[in-house]
């Protein structure tokens, strides 16, 4: 009795993932047509960009304190070697606390990241979510993810179908 029932459920089972609809999505296709995002890319990419010339030109500062210690040192007393060093450790540790400060997981470009890019992400992960939806998909995947495609039916991507949710042109980059 017990096969006979483990052998129904097995074949409804396998009826039931055969009627599942799959479609897959390219989100990085998908972003490069939203206006939005391509703006937040390049804030983000100015600000780091600033804050690494930043670091830069303190690590020049440290390495110029380097090379004048490495020249006076020999006429130096060992109290006034110890007061160098220490200004060098000093200004080393101030650049490493900036670093962190700007580009930590927790510093501010991620937290300026997180506040650019999470509505863009919100506003696409609802387009998906209506097309699925309106399509009555069961399941979509993101090509770009860790998730392995083997092979891959064209008429199943999406992802034009998402771009137009957006009320955006699929074909046509943002610049």
């Amino acid at each position: 009795m017990k096969k006979i029932i483990l052998l129904i459920f097995l074949t409804f089972t396998g009826f039931s993932t055969f009627a599942q609809r799959w479609a897959f999505v390219d989100s990085d296709y998908i972003l490069k047509h939203i206006p939005e995002y391509a703006a937040a890319q390049k804030q983000l990419a100015a600000l780091s960009d600033q804050w690494q010339k930043e670091v830069d030109a303190k690590s020049q500062e440290i390495e110029r304190m380097y090379k004048a210690y490495d020249a006076d040192k020999i006429l130096m007393t060992a109290d006034m070697k110890k007061r160098r060093e220490a200004e060098i450790a000093d200004k080393e540790k101030e650049v490493k606390d900036f670093q962190r400060q700007k580009f930590g997981p927790d510093g501010e470009l991620a937290k300026k990241s997180d506040a650019l890019i999470k509505p863009v992400q919100d506003k696409l992960m609802k387009a998906i979510q209506a097309v699925a939806e309106s399509e009555d998909l069961d399941v979509i995947f993101d090509k770009n993810s860790e998730v392995l495609m083997l092979y891959r039916n064209p008429r199943y991507d999406k992802s034009a179908d998402v771009i137009t949710r957006l009320g955006l042109k699929p074909g046509v980059f943002a610049k």
